[in-house]
């Protein structure tokens, strides 16, 4: 029996959500402290990869003749859509040192984007302040 759309994916289209749940825990982790700070690393690697290459986002790659950039969904702040060219334009714009203002621009450039890349920010705040003594200890 063949399937289409959202109900052929596993968990119904909700596998792309992980990374909230993640989120979740890792507040969670840090409020209960009971966790200790090896938890909290990995789940703050965790939410900073799902940011990085599985959050639902809006691609927004370069297209000639439009000024707002391609509105496709994306994995990731650094992946583009489904389209070949647009899939690794922006993790290519992070080498090219000329690039790099229009890739920040974007990650601002929309709700979902902002939402995303402070996601990641406060994720890796995070996993660097499980580092410090005492701070993440039970």
């Amino acid at each position: 029996m063949a399937t289409s759309g959202v109900r052929g994916k596993k968990l119904g289209g909700l596998g792309q959500w992980w990374g909230v749940l993640a989120g979740a825990l890792l507040i969670a982790a840090w409020i209960n402290k009971a966790a200790g700070p090896v938890v909290i690393v990995l789940l703050s690697s965790g939410v900073l990869l799902w940011c990085f290459f599985q959050a639902p986002v809006t691609c927004q790659a370069e297209v000639r003749g439009r000024t707002d950039g391609c509105r496709n969904n994306a994995s990731g702040l650094l992946l583009g859509c489904h389209i070949r060219q647009h899939r690794w334009q922006k993790l290519k714009m992070l080498v090219v040192r000329r690039q790099v203002r229009a890739f920040c621009s974007g990650l601002f450039s929309d709700g979902k984007a902002t939402v995303v890349t402070l996601a990641g920010l406060g994720s890796f705040a995070s996993g660097l302040a499980a580092f410090i003594p005492g701070l993440a200890d039970k």
